[in-house]
C-alpha cells in the first residue's frame, strides 16, 4: 500500500506499523484484564500487509468468532530519527489518519492466559484499515481531536484524544528510543472505550473533528 502526502502529493510506503495498546483509561477499565493503568506504553506491531484503505473490506479470518473494531488516530512519520527528543516530536510527524486496529478478540484472549504474544490476534490480512492523511500543518494540537466510529450507522465509539494516557509526542519520543523510526512509519495510538464485535455485511465509518470545525477525511470499510 502507497500512501500520499495531501499538500505535497509526496508518496510513502509505510514501513513499520507501531500500535499502542492500553493508552486510554476507560478502554483499559472495560477490557477489565488489567488492576492498573501502564506506567509506560503498551507496544505491538502489525505487518504491512494488514492495511487496507478506506473504500476495502476487512476480512473477517475463519480462525476467530469474535473480531472486535478499534477506532485509533494515527500519526504518520515523515522525518525519521533515533533518540527525538519529546518537545520536538511532533516535528517528525508529517500527517495523521484515522485507522481501525481489528483484533481477533478469542485469540487475543487465549495468548494473554498463554502469556503469549497478540502477533497473530492483531496481525491479519485488512486488520490495519487506514483512512486518507491530513497534513499535520492543519492539526496544530493531536490532542485536540474527537474520535468517532458507527457500525451501520449506529455510534459505537466515540472518545477525545487529550484522554490519553501518553500524548502522540510522547509516543513518537519513546518508541524512537527502541525503534530507528522511518519515513512512512505509522503509529497507531490507542483506542477509546466501546471497542465491539463485527460481523459480515457491517459498514464501519471512522470519523474525527477538531477545534474550529476541522473534520478529517472519514474512513469507511466494510466486513465480509
Amino acid at each position: 500500500m502507497i500512501i500520499a502526502l495531501p499538500s505535497s502529493g509526496l508518496t510513502l510506503v509505510p514501513n513499520k506499523i507501531l500500535c499502542i495498546g492500553r493508552n486510554y483509561a476507560e478502554h483499559v477499565r472495560e477490557m477489565g484484564d488489567v488492576a492498573e493503568l501502564p506506567e509506560e506504553p503498551v507496544v505491538f506491531l502489525k505487518p504491512a500487509s494488514a492495511l487496507v484503505a478506506t473504500g476495502g473490506a476487512v476480512v473477517v479470518p475463519p480462525q476467530s468468532n469474535d473480531v472486535h473494531h478499534e477506532v485509533e488516530l494515527v500519526a504518520v512519520i515523515g522525518l525519521g530519527g533515533r533518540d527525538i527528543a519529546e518537545e520536538r516530536a511532533l516535528e517528525h510527524v508529517t500527517a495523521y489518519a484515522l485507522g481501525l486496529d481489528m483484533t481477533a478478540r478469542d485469540l487475543q484472549q487465549r495468548a494473554k492466559q498463554n502469556r503469549a504474544p497478540w502477533s497473530v490476534a492483531k496481525g491479519f490480512d485488512t486488520f490495519a484499515p487506514l483512512g486518507p492523511l491530513t497534513d499535520a500543518a492543519e492539526i496544530p494540537d493531536p490532542q485536540a481531536l474527537r474520535l468517532r466510529l458507527t457500525v451501520n450507522d449506529e455510534v459505537r465509539q466515540e472518545g477525545a484524544t487529550r484522554d490519553m494516557i501518553f500524548s502522540v509526542a510522547f509516543l513518537v519520543s519513546y518508541l524512537s528510543r527502541i525503534f530507528t523510526l522511518e519515513p512512512g512509519d505509522l503509529i497507531f495510538t490507542g483506542t477509546p472505550e466501546g471497542v465491539g464485535p463485527v460481523r459480515a455485511g457491517d459498514v464501519l465509518e471512522a470519523t474525527a473533528m477538531g477545534p474550529d470545525g476541522l473534520r478529517f477525511d472519514p474512513l469507511r470499510v466494510t466486513v465480509r
